[in-house]
């Protein structure tokens, strides 16, 4: 195969599997709005209904963006989408059609045939559309998304419940709003590729699932190559759609060697993997996927990122843009994103109240950059809450885990969708149990059950202080002593940082304060923890901030809200447009305490 994912183009949208046949369904479809929610009844999918679809939307940017070309803003709990194709599955093969995500319920129809349904706006799902296809014909294509925008039990991060946005709410995002894609496969294929690093023993634990049961004679063939050499190799008898297997990687015992190949924000090296099934011998499937030679972990306050104490310069990154909203107006976008972000020299970014696309998350692994990887909440509390949120985060993990930038959960955040955690028995174990679900899901990487404040357990002491003077901020966080009075206090949010109930947090938790900052410097009608009027009071405040933080002996790492302006939250290092509001050099020394010379 000749196909690296390492060095592919950042297009596909499932970067860490991807095949050579498939073809992208993003652009024009036609809509409607159906605010009367007729449309189940009057079979608006059937392909003679083409009549309620009177309007054009440009795919994967949400009706209320301008990048649409609808551009409402107003309350539409439900629209449909409607698409002509043409395709068709040759002999011995299926044809899948992938939805990248759809807020927050999807129901899929060809040919007024149901395809598929979906709960869930965060993650991707895949309809099968083979039996459902004739050969050369054109098939028609349509999509229903339910999303109440008063529905505050659902998963909605920073969506705003209101018809204009205010204070740190958003627009909403309604409907589709990542790639639409078709992929051909064979009838066996490989649906999902995960894999964890042990240093210590020199080798990769693989889990991958297969599309069906397999069949006698099936087998799965993995190999490692890195630049333009084979790294370990194996192929193993395939007896249940799930697959495990451990490939031995030998240059690993050589610490020149493992230096050399570790992945790291310095060091990005990625690993070009080829998944294979075989039946008899023969190839049936074949995918291009990659990994990073890395571990997480934490120790003695500190987190470990490949075994050593690594101090976390993250920044809080809302991935929103003016005229696209939760999608980059341009896939090239996603890749400055992460350009910026490093350029402003911080080596992480926590991804805030939401999952970011694939292809984000492919150039953080590219070109180096850490990844908090995080969930939209809900705002209110009950057992419907608990199961969607259960179930959409499940899927997030697996679908989000290949990628190694990302280094650390964080299922909840400030409490939200659990304000009463404090006073409420069954809220607090809600984010003891997604903490201890995510570390069923996924044992590898760090936890953090409650970022900001009530915390539970989890691995980290995750703080936020939006404390604007710099000698109080350095003064709480000047040494162990100053840092226990604020565990053991009221908190700088008024909340108690860690909840009684915490007797779960991991022994040697690291200390970071994971929201910081929140200076707004922008025109008038904007929202921040302090405002400044000038860019040389933006400065030193800015600076004065990360100095006093740069100079705690116990902190393991600290976020900087936010990297650029979002709509009234005009707190960002950057604007909306991604302009840094002061030169880069100067944000990159304040970020790392080190002057440029």
């Amino acid at each position: 195969m000749t196909l690296r994912a390492t060095t592919h183009d950042g297009t596909h949208p499932r970067p860490t599997m991807i095949r050579e046949d498939w073809t992208l369904l993003d652009g024009a479809w036609g809509f409607a709005h159906d605010d009367d929610g007729v449309g189940l009844a009057e079979r608006w999918f059937e392909p003679a209904r083409d009549e309620h679809f009177d309007r054009e939307i440009t795919v994967p940017f949400v009706p209320e963006s301008e990048a649409s070309g609808i551009h409402d803003t107003a309350f539409h709990p439900v629209v449909w989408y409607r698409r002509t194709i043409t395709a068709s599955a040759a002999a011995g093969t299926r044809l899948l059609l992938h939805m990248g995500a759809v807020d927050h319920e999807a129901h899929v129809w060809v040919d007024g045939h149901l395809a598929g349904h979906h709960v869930g706006g965060q993650t991707a799902f895949t309809c099968d559309l083979t039996d459902l296809l004739t050969e050369g014909t054109e098939h028609v294509l349509v999509v229903r998304a339910h999303d109440d925008p008063h529905d505050v039990e659902l998963p909605r991060g920073k969506q705003d419940w209101r018809e204009e946005p205010h204070g740190i709410w958003y627009h909403r995002s309604t409907g589709i709003w990542r790639s639409v894609w078709l992929e051909t496969v064979a009838e066996q294929h490989v649906t999902g590729f995960h894999w964890d690093f042990d240093m210590p023993r020199a080798r990769v634990d693989v889990t991958l699932r297969l599309a069906r049961r397999p069949e006698p004679g099936t087998t799965v063939r993995i190999a490692f190559a890195g630049e333009e050499q084979s790294l370990g190799a194996v192929e193993v008898a395939a007896h249940d759609p799930r697959v495990q297997t451990t490939i031995d990687v030998p240059a690993v015992r050589n610490t020149q060697d493992r230096d050399r190949l570790l992945w790291s924000p310095e060091h990005p090296h990625l690993v070009d993997v080829t998944l294979q099934v075989l039946v008899d011998g023969e190839v049936v499937d074949e995918a291009a996927s990659y990994l990073g030679l890395r571990t997480t972990g934490i120790d003695r306050g500190r987190f470990l990122l490949n075994g050593e104490p690594y101090f976390v310069r993250s920044v809080l990154e809302q991935g929103y843009w003016p005229t696209s909203q939760l999608t980059a107006p341009t896939l090239a976008a996603y890749k400055e994103e992460v350009e910026l972000i490093k350029e402003l020299g911080f080596t992480a970014a926590r991804i805030h109240q939401k999952v970011e696309d694939p292809r984000f998350l492919f150039w953080a692994d590219r070109l180096g950059l850490l990844i908090w990887g995080e969930t939209a909440n809900a705002y209110s509390y009950s057992p419907r809450a608990v199961a969607a949120i259960t179930a959409e985060w499940t899927e997030i993990v697996e679908q989000v885990r290949a990628h190694p930038s990302v280094v650390t959960w964080v299922p909840m955040n400030e409490s939200w969708g659990v304000r009463d955690l404090a006073d409420h028995a069954p809220q607090k174990d809600l984010t003891i149990a997604l903490t201890a679900i995510t570390r069923a899901l996924d044992p590898s990487r760090p936890v953090v059950a409650n970022d900001g404040y009530e915390i539970t357990g989890g691995d980290i002491l995750a703080l936020h202080d939006y404390t604007t003077d710099a000698a109080t901020l350095e003064r709480r966080y000047a040494d162990d002593t100053a840092v226990q009075d604020v565990l053991e206090g009221r908190g700088p949010q008024g909340r108690r940082p860690v909840d009684d109930a915490a007797q779960h947090v991991t022994e040697g938790a690291p200390v970071m304060l994971t929201e910081f900052g929140g200076i707004a410097y922008a025109a008038e009608n904007t929202w921040g923890y302090a405002t400044v009027t000038t860019p040389e009071e933006f400065e030193a405040k800015v600076g004065g901030l990360f100095a006093a933080l740069n100079a705690s002996p116990v902190l393991a790492g600290h976020c900087y809200t936010q990297l650029t302006d979002t709509l009234q939250e005009a707190n960002g290092l950057a604007d909306a447009d991604r302009r840094p509001k002061l030169d880069a050099a100067t944000i990159r020394a304040f970020v790392t305490g080190r002057a440029e010379r």
